[in-house]
């Protein structure tokens, strides 16, 4: 039976399992009592009266999270933190009365929301490698495969299909490494208080500043952390929020410039994403072969970039201390972004990993443009042979004239070449040589290789799962 209610399209389509689990509400709230044995932990090594046994009770109650009570609390409340407060409570008769002992609601709300970005970060960071593998293995294979380059869309000297995936893959490896300083400068909010003073846990510690910043160690160190933010509000700065969004936008950049690329080549028929046996291009015309993968990629890098202006706007708009309009927001903008982003890169890889090469075609549509760029070569040539530069200039300058109003005009092929041939100052010239495509793509294939051993290869060495990551495309 189809659903009767609105189901989030990057859980149930696009995203991968990995990515939504952490997401989830069973992760969400199961970490939020992860933290709250953190802190009875460390206020019980640090001195305040909080038992084994109640430790022990919280620690078995983790993972036995009752939605249905939670939810009745909540309606009670108007309160989610305190719903699963009491929650808890009821399955931990002996630890209510210390879960949540001195904290705020942001003591496991924004804990919570820095564990995960880091994990969601993580696990972009895997999935970038994986990318950037794919599309480096297919730029050794056609490293000096010769093929038209363009500038302004407009036919410009050639290059190599692999150089060109280079291209692609050094934007990545580039968001790859503001991925991984994302990642290495997260920190934990720890116990901050209602407004970021630790008021509440320096009375709990009868004013034993030590005692606090200790407790703040402690707990970070409990929950993953090796440092916390220096200050804080009742949250975490939300600039937080808004260099992760511009991580994720930038990667999303990326994955659209690279599937426009690919759209363009497929209409060219040189190069094709994969298209499977029994894949319809189209409801009406059966013969079409739509680039339906790169398509999705770029509608779903449009969404991922749009998210990026939530989260500057919630930082600018953060009065004093903290105000309440970011969580609903947040709740929106954070999973979305990275389910986003997830499926993005899913779809990339799946990509990379199967993109096939007409290189018949491609040879075609570099030979029809090939004799304009061999003119400058074909020039040179005929004045090492005695020639008049000028005059061969001017000469060259005529035909080229006269080939592109025959393609032009009459569409028919360019022949420069067969003009230049029958022209009696050209003769004896080897405009076989001349036409040569390698010839034109100066340093294309050895930028390939050093692009892979300078590049490509630590990404490999601080990935080495990244060859048998998956990336199952559902729909």
């Amino acid at each position: 039976m189809p659903s009767e209610t609105y189901e989030n399209p990057l859980i149930t389509r696009y995203a991968s399992k990995e990515m939504s689990l952490l997401w989830s509400d069973k992760k969400k709230f199961t970490t939020w009592r992860r933290l709250w044995v953190a802190l009875a932990e460390a206020e019980q090594e640090l001195g305040l009266p909080v038992t084994d046994e109640q430790i022990a009770e919280l620690k078995s109650q983790v993972e036995n999270v009752n939605m249905e009570a939670a939810n009745r609390y909540e309606r009670k409340f108007r309160h989610d933190v305190m719903a699963h407060v009491h929650a808890y409570g009821d399955v931990c008769p002996k630890a209510a009365p210390i879960i949540h002992w001195g904290a705020t609601s942001c003591y496991v709300t924004d804990n919570t929301d820095l564990i995960l970005l880091r994990q969601s970060l993580q696990l972009t960071a895997r999935r970038l490698a994986a990318v950037i593998d794919r599309l480096a293995s297919f730029a050794r294979q056609h490293r000096a495969l010769a093929c038209l380059g363009f500038t302004h869309l407009q036919p410009a000297q050639p290059t190599t299909v692999g150089k060109r995936a280079c291209l692609w893959a050094y934007d990545l490896a580039l968001d790859l490494v503001e991925v991984e300083h994302r990642i290495n400068r997260l920190k934990a909010r720890s116990i901050k208080g209602t407004t970021g003073t630790q008021a509440s846990f320096l009375a709990l510690f009868d004013g034993n500043h030590d005692k606090v910043k200790r407790l703040e160690r402690r707990v970070a160190q409990k929950i993953g952390f090796e440092a916390t933010y220096a200050v804080t509000g009742q949250t975490y700065s939300r600039k937080i929020d808004s260099q992760i969004a511009d991580v994720l936008s930038g990667i999303a950049q990326s994955a659209h410039k690279m599937a426009t690329d690919l759209r363009i080549l497929a209409s060219r028929k040189e190069l094709e994403e994969p298209f499977e046996e029994q894949q319809i291009g189209s409801s009406a015309m059966a013969y079409k072969r739509n680039p339906m993968r790169s398509e999705r990629i770029c509608s779903l890098a449009r969404f991922a970039i749009s998210l990026q202006s939530s989260t500057a706007n919630t930082l600018a708009t953060q009065w004093m201390e903290r105000t309440l309009d970011d969580s609903a927001n947040r709740r929106l903008v954070l999973p979305q972004a990275f389910l986003a982003i997830d499926a993005i890169l899913v779809l990339c890889q799946n990509v990379a990993s199967g993109l096939v090469v007409y290189p018949g075609v491609i040879a075609k549509n570099l030979r029809e443009e090939l004799p304009f760029m061999a003119s400058e070569n074909i020039l040179m040539a005929a004045v090492a042979a005695g020639g008049d530069r000028q005059e061969l200039h001017e000469r060259i300058r005529q035909h080229s004239q006269a080939a592109g109003a025959v393609v032009k005009n009459e569409g028919r092929p360019n022949d420069l070449i067969e003009r230049l041939r029958s022209d009696e100052a050209f003769a004896g010239l080897d405009f076989t040589a001349a036409m040569d495509p390698a010839q034109f793509v100066g340093r294309a294939p050895q930028q390939v290789d050093e692009f892979l051993t300078e590049i490509v290869t630590p990404i490999r060495q601080r990935y080495p799962d990244s060859a048998v990551v998956q990336a199952e495309v559902n729909v």
